[in-house]
């Protein structure tokens, strides 16, 4: 019993002396049950088979959040204008822009709306300074007027283009999503102040082209370059030293020099198809006769006209048939370029005189 006793505590120390195996590092792969017991053929626990779907999740968990709203963004409220963000817009080429908005309409101070028609796919910065000229210059101009603002008629926003749509032309404010053209302000009794119309009046026009010019850094109009004449162009294009361009000349009637576009057709005039009509009608009505004059049947004319037989030609004249062969070129005529003599006048013949008679 005491040797057992004796084996065991120097078996107990041995082992201590025994070397164990390092832990296993945190970053080693996880070892699989299937490939310690090659043999089984259990189904792997539901925390095994978890495991591989770990990574994605942790990546999801470390990918960057939404970008925080900008200062425009968190300024241009519901209470100014209805604009939703839109995603932003990477090409082609140098078009597009971030900040994106949609601008369906700007909200007046008193709470009523002045649609965009269409909505405007505009940099927020464009779109607060739309929301802001129209809130505090043409909302008033609307209330001069007696009436309210109902509508800004949106000729053109955001477009990946050249300037004027010139192939191959610098990169136009529109292509930036900065730009906005305008055409007219439709007021809610129904009247529309067209900005580019010579019959409009021109105080109203006036009051537009001043309040643009003070607040957007490029405003193009008629009498700008030849691609303006039916609508007013505004932008926020940065140039240097601040520099500002405000091109817009107020026409008032007809030129001395009728315009190169076609002037629209007044109110009094006929329509298109009537008017046709009576061009055509003289043209196609048959020649008056008088009315004291008498009317042959048609029957007799033809049966007179088959009688008759026609005349025969006329008989060419000796100093015709002389003309004609003077005419023709003697193509095989030598020329002779001796001097000829010119042969003596003949004096008159005189005129035979008939007898005297003797008197009677």
């Amino acid at each position: 019993m005491i040797a057992l006793v004796a084996g065991g505590t120097s078996a107990a120390g041995a082992r201590e002396h025994v070397p164990l195996p390092k832990p296993r590092p945190a970053e080693a792969p996880q070892i699989n049950a299937r490939e310690a017991e090659p043999g089984e053929d259990e189904e792997p626990a539901p925390a095994e088979a978890a495991a591989p779907d770990s990574a994605p999740a942790a990546k999801a968990d470390a990918a960057p959040a939404t970008k925080p709203p900008s200062e425009c963004r968190l300024a241009l409220t519901e209470q100014i204008a209805i604009a939703p963000s839109i995603p932003d817009i990477t090409g082609p080429g140098a078009c597009g822009g971030p900040d994106l908005v949609r601008l369906e309409a700007v909200v007046l101070p008193d709470g009523r709306r002045v649609s965009v028609s269409p909505a405007a796919t505009l940099r927020c910065g464009m779109a607060r300074a739309i929301a802001d000229w129209v809130r505090a210059d043409i909302a008033p101009l609307g209330a001069s007027l007696g009436s309210r603002v109902a509508d800004l008629d949106n000729f053109d926003s955001y477009e990946c283009r050249g300037r004027n749509r010139v192939r191959g032309a610098k990169l136009s404010e529109h292509g930036r999503a900065n730009a906005l053209d305008v055409r007219g302000i439709k007021l809610a009794d129904g009247r529309m102040i067209s900005l580019t119309d010579r019959d409009a009046p021109r105080a109203p026009r006036e009051a537009v082209m001043q309040s643009v010019c003070a607040r957007f850094t490029t405003v193009l109009g008629p009498g700008s370059d030849g691609y303006h004449e039916d609508h007013i162009h505004l932008d926020l294009a940065e140039r240097r030293g601040g520099y500002r361009m405000c091109q817009w000349a107020l026409y008032e009637g007809l030129p001395n020099i009728a315009p190169v576009m076609p002037l629209p057709r007044p109110a009094e005039a006929p329509p298109r198809e009537v008017a046709a009509d009576e061009e055509r009608a003289p043209q196609q009505a048959a020649p008056s006769q008088p009315e004291a004059a008498e009317q042959v049947p048609a029957e007799e004319v033809e049966r007179e006209q088959a009688e008759t037989p026609p005349p025969a030609p006329p008989k060419p004249t000796k100093r015709a048939k002389a003309k004609a062969a003077a005419a023709k070129p003697a193509a095989s005529k030598p020329i002779d370029l001796k001097p000829q003599a010119v042969p003596a006048a003949k004096p008159p013949a005189r005129s035979k005189q008939a007898p005297a008679r003797p008197p009677a």
